[in-house]
């Protein structure tokens, strides 16, 4: 493919138009919408109306006036929109760690006699950590296995199936139907974790009978640095769902101020404590940019852009030490690629000096994430040009870019 293809391909997009609705710095090839998305344009407006009308006006009444009491379900909807979940199954709320270990220990409580969490050994190690900690207070134990093993490790002893739908590593794609079925066949209720998957590829629930999720929102949702999760919990277990941060917002009825702890009907019971109104807010501006399009033509547009990233890199990049990572076939990985490489810290501290930026995973994994709302096929094949110059010339093997920082 020439560069001229590649601009009769942005020329063609259907979804061209999105990328102007982002803050997006001149000079930089963002492709790291897999761990913080892009700024909406909307999003500083509507926070300065939210500051400056409801709270600075409206002061303690908005709580009622503006809707801010409502604001985890009303937001929780329209994430539910986009993961296949009818109204009143997800809430926003806390993060997506504190989510998971409420969900984990309502799926225990849910499924007395069985103390196995069955997860799978490369899963995102906080998800495994949140397990850990729980088994320190309550009678579970943590199984993991390999990515293939799971339908057969699951068995009468599995509570919950805990699984990252996206691989943070690798983009692989587990089936979501047919694992939530295995799990359902050996009694185990199904927990997904939607990291990288909520925004960025069609997701179906419901459809798949999956029991619980979580996920973050300042990913592919565009929400902002430490944006609020979501929680979704299927209509079927809202009566049996019991999560042990019994705070004041998952009460009955919270301005009651009852000494005992009674839950509220439906999805609300999974709130804890006091939504976090101003994050809550640029999450909402992020998710209406995601509602604006359909998610069939955002993952047509990804598989794209991954194709022609891949493409490009065997043809130009070949004999420096690259090695994909994950399956070969785009269609099963989300929306992201991943490579390894000896030095790949320094190569992509080099790359994101170059203005590429992408992120690190150890212990050599290089991540290139691919946002369809903002991100065009000139920028992909501007990166793979890049790369190719930095390895190349050596230009990588510079001090400043060994040197590691906090975060990666």
């Amino acid at each position: 493919m020439t560069r001229d293809e590649v601009a009769s391909l942005d020329a063609a997009d259907p979804l061209a138009g999105r990328r102007e609705r982002f803050e997006l710095p001149d000079g930089v090839i963002y492709l790291d919408g897999n761990s913080l998305g892009a700024l909406p344009r909307e999003t500083p407006g509507h926070v300065e109306r939210v500051l400056r009308e409801e709270w600075g006006r409206g002061l303690i009444r908005s709580w009622n006036d503006a809707g801010w009491i409502d604001l985890p379900q009303r937001v929780g909807d329209k994430i539910g929109r986009l993961v296949g979940a009818a109204p009143g199954q997800v809430v926003v709320a806390d993060s997506t760690s504190i989510n998971l270990f409420k969900a984990l220990a309502a799926a225990a409580r849910m499924r007395p006699g069985r103390r196995v969490v069955l997860s799978e050994r490369g899963n995102f190690p906080t998800d495994l950590y949140i397990v850990q900690g729980l088994a320190d207070l309550a009678d579970v134990d943590l199984r993991m296995v390999g990515r293939d093993e799971i339908p057969s490790a699951i068995d009468e002893g599995t509570a919950v199936v805990m699984l990252t739908h996206v691989d943070y590593r690798t983009g692989a794609v587990h089936d979501m139907a047919a694992v939530t079925r295995a799990a359902h066949d050996a009694g185990a209720l199904m927990l997904w974790d939607l990291a990288h998957s909520a925004g960025a590829l069609p997701v179906d629930l419901d459809g798949c009978g999956a029991d619980l999720a979580v996920g973050c929102g300042y990913k592919y949702l565009n929400g902002g640095p430490g944006a609020p999760a979501f929680l979704y919990v299927a209509a079927r277990h809202h009566e049996a769902f019991r999560q042990p941060l019994t705070g004041w917002m998952g009460h009955a009825t919270p301005f009651a101020f009852g000494a005992a702890y009674e839950p509220a009907p439906g999805i609300r019971r999974a709130l804890c404590g006091t939504p976090a109104v101003l994050a809550m807010a640029a999450l909402e501006a992020g998710v209406d940019e995601m509602l604006a399009v359909d998610m069939a033509e955002l993952r047509r547009k990804s598989l794209g852009l991954t194709r022609l990233f891949r493409d490009l890199l065997a043809r130009e990049c070949a004999g420096f030490g690259l090695t994909p990572v994950g399956p070969e076939d785009p269609e099963r990985c989300g929306s992201q690629v991943s490579v390894a490489h000896p030095q790949g810290y320094a190569v992509m501290q080099a790359l994101i000096g170059r203005g590429v930026i992408g992120d690190f995973r150890a212990p050599d994994i290089m991540r290139f994430g691919f946002a369809p709302l903002y991100l065009r096929y000139a920028d992909v094949w501007d990166a793979v040009r890049i790369l190719k110059d930095i390895l190349t010339t050596g230009a990588w093997d510079r001090p400043e870019f060994h040197r590691r920082a906090a975060v990666t």
